[in-house]
């Protein structure tokens, strides 16, 4: 922007210099003409009386004299067609002259003054210099030069204030562009500070209005998912009474761990709702090798139930990623779930944690039909689902910067991979 506002200065200003430079150095070499051509007449105008008045030999005298005192040449020609001083040949110039005007004409070297001594006895006499070229065009070059460098210095005057005004309107206009990148990042408390023209002023106003709305739309939206999850605490404390109640210790076990399992989900959820409220919060690492092993320990009894075969290969730890612990637990378990809920029993799959280029990959594979879909789309599933489980395992992908991948396996089913990244400094 700065680039265009200096180049249309430029222009602006190329264009009324010209306008204004061009007549005045034309103006200038008329004036220097007619400077040279009056001095040049004043000059001739002493020779007058001595041609109007005085015999040949003393008019010859006199010429001589003033051709050396002035360095000009001059002729003067006598109404007998005598010439003296200069020997030059007789001009249309001269030949009108000799009927008792005086004027000046423009010639092959210059410019012709002649001028009429009437007053002799047999006619008119006739005065006639030439004024040369350079002497009518003397100081022209020097006064051109003079005002081309004062027209280029107005227009890198022109150019240094257009570069000061547009800074003034720069400056704010990427200030306003770096507080919308940091809003996009999720720095809701950025602000602008509004500068500049009033136009600016009222979008920087207006940029700050919207970063407030949407701190206080995300607010209530977190309070209300926390209050939801708060609410299922009721039904899960009865559940848990229901399951301690059982008879079979090995059922009541069982139950009561699934209950844990959905009690830490729900609380993960309010804690995460809460800690979100703050646009400025950081986000927790956990060990991937930790909870990915906890999650497939857990569902490796229900794969034992349904005669399904688990292959397990995990990196020894600390694997550490950008990803909260319970977030990664919500994705491993969504993942894991799929493999349960759209494959038959006794499907065998397989679960392996590696450490890759500096993030960690996380596979899941089994031996199924497949993924109907390559694509992730919240809310959208083919195998009458709710369509979240991918959506959530790919969120938190993204929030550790890495992404997750859907792949065929190398039996035909389907091959889930989730790339995590290491932890935010």
């Amino acid at each position: 922007m700065r680039g265009r506002l200096a180049l249309l200065v430029a222009a602006v200003s190329v264009l009324v210099l010209t306008a204004f430079l061009v007549p005045l150095a034309l103006l200038l070499r008329t004036v220097a003409a007619d400077r040279a051509t009056v001095r040049a007449t004043a000059d001739v105008q002493r020779l007058v009386p001595v041609v109007g008045t005085a015999d040949p030999d003393t008019i010859r005298l006199s010429v001589g004299q003033f051709a050396a005192d002035t360095g000009r040449s001059v002729s003067v020609f006598l109404p007998d067609g005598t010439v003296l001083g200069a020997p030059v040949a007789r001009t249309p110039a001269v030949a009108l002259a000799a009927r008792g005007e005086s004027l000046t004409a423009e010639s092959a070297g210059g410019r012709e003054v002649v001028i009429a001594v009437q007053g002799l006895d047999d006619g008119t006499g006739v005065i006639k210099t030439v004024v040369p070229r350079s002497e009518l065009t003397a100081g022209v070059n020097r006064a051109w030069l003079v005002l081309a460098l004062l027209g280029v210095l107005l227009v890198l005057v022109g150019l240094v204030v257009a570069d000061r005004l547009a800074r003034t309107l720069v400056r704010p206009i990427s200030e306003l562009s770096a507080v919308s990148h940091r809003l996009a990042n999720a720095e809701l408390d950025a602000r602008v500070t509004p500068a500049g023209p009033a136009e600016l002023r009222e979008v920087a106003g207006a940029l700050n209005h919207l970063a407030g709305r949407i701190q206080v739309l995300l607010r209530e939206e977190r309070e209300q998912v926390a209050d939801l999850s708060h609410r299922l605490r009721t039904p899960l404390t009865a559940l848990r009474l229901e399951a301690e109640s059982l008879r079979d210790p090995a059922d009541a076990t069982r139950l009561t761990t699934a209950v844990d399992g959905l009690e830490r989900a729900v609380s993960g959820l309010i804690r995460q709702a809460r800690w979100r409220s703050s646009a400025a919060d950081g986000r927790a690492g956990c060990d991937a090798a930790a909870v990915v092993g906890e999650r497939v320990a857990f569902w490796s009894v229900l794969a034992e139930d349904t005669g399904r075969t688990v292959t397990v290969e995990l990196a020894p730890g600390p694997l550490p990623v950008g990803v909260p612990e319970d977030e990664l637990a919500a994705a491993v378990d969504a993942l894991l779930g799929n493999v349960f809920a759209h494959t038959p029993d006794g499907t065998p799959f397989a679960v392996r944690l590696v450490s890759d280029a500096g993030q960690v990959a996380l596979t899941v594979a089994d031996s199924g039909p497949g993924l109907p879909s390559r694509t992730v789309r919240r809310g959208t599933s083919h195998a009458g689902s709710t369509g979240l489980g991918l959506d959530i395992a790919d969120r938190a992908a993204r929030a550790s910067g890495g992404r997750l991948e859907l792949q065929t396996a190398p039996g035909g089913g389907a091959l889930v991979l989730l790339r995590l990244g290491p932890p935010r400094p």
